[in-house]
């Protein structure tokens, strides 16, 4: 028996990896993605979405990238790992992605192949979007000139390409290195970690997600979690993997904060900072691909 078994659930409910069934909407997710989507329905050119190391920015690309619909978007994702990338192997990646065939290396036949494919795009009917997931690796003032000189790039007063970064909040210290390209983000918005009722409200949708609407963490249980993960949820999700295992080490079919405390010892987080989130009332809920993650 596994604590799968133990706890009757179908499967991990706080795994690691990205996976959009347990994509959880909060209100500012959801603003979030209003207003990005906004800015690729509207060729806005530039928009900017931060937030700091866990907080869901990767999980929120990749929710666009599916939400984009196929037949009014020509969209890609590209994933930096690498801050050692040239402006060549840039836009020979975007290239790709957009549907270039057989994109060449010599850079000014490049982007005449780049042009040519944006036009097509275009006159499908069909918006260019490219979304940038870990965009702060993005570093040299070299790439961000490139972006920029592709966002110059109109037919009709209309931009054919809008270029959407994903990033840590140290993101503008690099963009800040082209003013003229900081200047043209049309849309920006930085996620916040959750408030202490958002965080029960995820824990508990991905236990609902995993097969179980019964309660497997106490009040207090779920109060500790938020207290030593301030509300982020990739802590979140690593407290809780750690506790339920936990749990079924005890054989208990209730964690309590007990567990959590031994849990948060054991992965060394008492020493979190608890920062104050931003109010939930704050966040006005809004009405009702491709990817490429290479480093070469």
């Amino acid at each position: 028996m596994n604590y799968l078994d133990f706890f009757h659930l179908k499967e991990q409910p706080f795994a690691g990896a990205v996976d959009s069934r347990f994509y959880f909407n909060s209100y500012q997710h959801a603003y979030a993605l209003v207003k990005l989507k906004y800015a690729a329905e509207e060729r806005k050119g530039l928009a900017v979405l931060e937030g700091g190391i866990g907080t869901g920015k990767t999980t929120l690309a990749r929710r666009m990238l599916e939400e984009l619909n196929e037949a009014q978007f020509e969209a890609a994702l590209l994933v930096i790992i690498h801050t050692a990338i040239s402006s060549t192997w840039l836009l020979r990646k975007v290239a790709v992605q957009l549907g270039v065939e057989a994109p060449v290396e010599e850079k000014t036949v490049l982007l005449g192949q780049l042009y040519d494919r944006l036009v097509e795009i275009y006159d499908s009917g069909k918006r260019a979007v490219v979304l940038i997931d870990e965009a702060q690796m993005l570093q040299s003032k070299e790439l961000i000139e490139e972006i920029r000189g592709l966002l110059n790039i109109e037919i009709d007063s209309q931009k054919l390409i809008t270029f959407i970064l994903f990033g840590l909040t140290n993101l503008d210290s690099y963009l800040v290195l082209d003013k003229p390209l900081q200047q043209r983000i049309a849309v920006r918005y930085q996620l916040q970690s959750f408030t202490q009722k958002v965080t029960s409200d995820y824990i508990r949708y991905r236990l609902e997600v995993a097969g179980t609407s019964k309660e497997l963490f106490s009040p207090t249980a779920l109060s500790v979690i938020h207290h030593y993960s301030n509300g982020i949820p990739r802590l979140i999700n690593n407290i809780c993997d750690n506790a339920l295992f936990e749990g079924f080490l005890q054989k208990k079919d209730l964690v309590s904060d007990d567990i959590i405390q031994e849990v948060v010892s054991d992965l060394k987080l008492e020493g979190q900072v608890m920062r104050e989130p931003m109010p939930e009332e704050a966040v006005v809920a809004p009405p009702a691909a491709r990817a490429d993650v290479s480093p070469y």
